[in-house]
């Protein structure tokens, strides 16, 4: 998994990669070449006190160790900018995927996961990569050039390597293979803390009113020991690699010293061949270890990887991009003639939809067909869990039916480039969200070219000019993540103008005026029947009052259209309706 996640992300950048592959190269064949100098400086130079040996043969080492030295910062160079790009662009095309995703698949995966995957798995995947370019790549090479080098020094001391070399690969080995349970539970236990932290934070409000701190801290408490316990048992076994390796190469050091003593002690070899025996014994246990770091941080890379690869792989339904690419001639046609204004743009048609939730028994919507036409107002109504926010988020493609279809100016939502689908849609959604950013940014999500008496003027309409033009910079007061600065009603009314900036050919009010008091909704909602005059404008609502007046009322009753009509019509011949109702109004006032 890990393999095929990177191969199209290494792909641009081959050509850096083979120059740290050519600089590792050079590198190598340097590290290889100065303990045998260092054999000759000491058996040829020092101990027959030849000092112009001594000097040519240490020009030679110095100069070798400073291309060392170059060739090594060159390859952690580039070896850095190609990992932080490969972690820039997987980044980016885990952004691009999830911008793509419907409610279905955002809540398959969850929010908190998605967090976890986008930046902590791609910073997983990106340090192994790191890893494998400074240090795997040139392991192999030591490893078999220190045991051909050391050959070369002294066949007897070799033998050793056929004990020293299998017991360091057997420990080693064990250790990667042990580390591949702690590595997936590390990632869960990152998700679980992600979690729990992100509902304690948007919930802190509910939590003090119930006084459940002590609970919410239990909880918390569990997530993160359980993330410090899997933690901990990687970190164990990564701590345990460096000592068991050392304590492998220390005692076949000992043994290299005790054997090779008695060789130079009947002369059978030299004390620079011994030391450079030394030097090679260090550099083919100091690469096998390199490289067992990096397999040790493989298996979490890999489960980083298929956790981010399950991402890449979830295509949305319809996605985006493919249906721009794909779009058959005629819907690309139509396409054109909607965002240019005709074909009755405003013109909205759900026909036979079906909706079902992931691992629901039932659909929440079920052969829902209806028509909302422009210049109408069309109300939703129905109890809660009827699937009114449901159908409202099939439009802007937020969800994607399983059955039906979905039409705007008499082109299958489905088939419509983005751009034209988000021209001929507004939405206010029943929890209004703010962006970080001022109050002008999040009016210019509408329209980014939108000019200030645009911005005011929708303001205006929404019933939030006063508020906003009292506030310390006016549009340029600046609005923290998700409008917490700001009460309820005024992030509803600015999310109201939001829409309002768009000027679309259809509005898409879900509840938006449930936290508003009845006289500010009475002002609002007859500036917007000014306002929106012409367009198509289907409304949600759960209280009577705001829909009652509504050209055509649907009601919806587990998922399907209970009936439709307008409001008189449905108090006489929709129970469902008329229960809904006088459960707020008498029969005076519902009259």
């Amino acid at each position: 998994m890990l393999i095929r996640l990177l191969r199209p992300r290494l792909r641009p950048h081959l050509r850096s990669i083979a120059l740290v592959g050519a600089l590792q190269i050079a590198q190598a064949v340097t590290a290889l070449t100065l303990p045998t100098l260092n054999a000759r400086l000491v058996d040829d130079g020092v101990l027959k006190g030849d000092a112009g040996l001594v000097l040519r043969t240490g020009g030679l080492m110095l100069a070798g160790t400073a291309a060392q030295v170059l060739c090594s910062a060159t390859v952690g160079f580039l070896a850095a900018r190609t990992a932080l790009a490969v972690g820039r662009d997987l980044r980016a095309a885990v952004f691009t995927r999830v911008q793509g995703f419907s409610a279905r698949e955002v809540g398959r995966f969850g929010v908190s996961s998605l967090v976890t995957r986008t930046v902590n798995d791609v910073q997983q995947v990106q340090t192994v990569v790191l890893m494998a370019l400074t240090g795997l790549a040139a392991a192999p090479m030591m490893c078999a050039g220190g045991v051909v080098m050391a050959l070369r020094q002294d066949a007897r001391l070799s033998a050793l390597l056929l004990v020293a070399l299998p017991a360091l690969l057997g420990v080693l080995g064990t250790l990667v293979r042990r580390a591949r349970v702690p590595a997936q539970g590390v990632q869960e236990g990152v998700d679980a803390v992600n979690r729990v932290l992100r509902e304690q934070i948007a919930g802190v409000r509910v939590i003090r009113a119930f006084a459940r701190d002590g609970h919410e801290r239990t909880r918390f408490a569990a997530a993160n020991t359980g993330l410090m316990e899997m933690s901990v048992r990687a970190s164990r076994l990564m701590m345990t690699l460096f000592p068991a390796g050392m304590l492998v190469a220390n005692v076949s050091s000992v043994a290299v010293l005790w054997i090779g003593g008695h060789l130079v002690d009947e002369g059978s070899t030299g004390i620079g061949s011994l030391i450079a025996f030394l030097n090679y014994f260090a550099l083919i246990f100091g690469s096998a270890l390199l490289a067992t770091f990096t397999f040790l941080a493989a298996p979490r890379a890999q489960v980083s990887a298929r956790r981010v690869q399950e991402v890449l792989d979830d295509s949305p339904t319809p996605a985006p991009a493919v249906s721009v690419v794909r779009a058959p001639s005629w819907a690309t046609s139509q396409a054109t003639a909607l965002s240019s204004g005709s074909r009755h743009p405003g013109l909205l048609e759900f026909e036979d939809v079906r909706v079902r939730y992931p691992g629901a028994e039932l659909p929440v919507l079920r052969g829902v067909s209806l028509v909302a036409r422009p210049g109408e107002t069309t109300a939703v109504v129905g109890s809660t869990g009827a699937g009114k926010t449901t159908l409202l988020s099939l439009v802007p493609r937020l969800l994607t039916p399983e059955g039906g279809a979905v039409r705007v100016g008499g082109v299958d939502v489905a088939e419509l480039p983005p751009k034209a689908l988000v021209r001929a849609v507004g939405l206010v959604p029943q929890r209004p969200y703010l962006f970080s950013g001022t109050v002008a940014s999040n009016l210019r999500y509408g329209d980014p070219d939108a000019t200030d008496a645009d911005l005011w003027h929708a303001l205006e309409i929404a019933q939030a000019r006063d508020f906003v033009a009292a506030l310390p910079d006016g549009l340029n007061t600046v609005v923290g993540q998700g409008g917490g600065s700001l009460s309820g009603g005024q992030r509803q009314r600015i999310t109201i103008a939001r829409a309002l900036v768009a000027r679309p050919a259809i509005y898409l009010f879900d509840d938006p005026f449930s936290a508003l008091d009845p006289v500010t909704e009475h002002a609002l909602r007859a500036a917007l029947a000014d306002e929106t005059r012409g367009a198509t404008v289907l409304i949600v609502a759960q209280r009577v009052p705001s829909v009652r007046h509504a050209d055509r009322i649907v009601v919806l009753d587990e998922g399907r259209v209970a009936g439709e009509g307008g409001h008189r019509e449905l108090m006489a011949t929709c129970g469902v309706y008329r229960e809904i109702v006088l459960s707020q109004l008498t029969e005076e006032e519902a009259a």
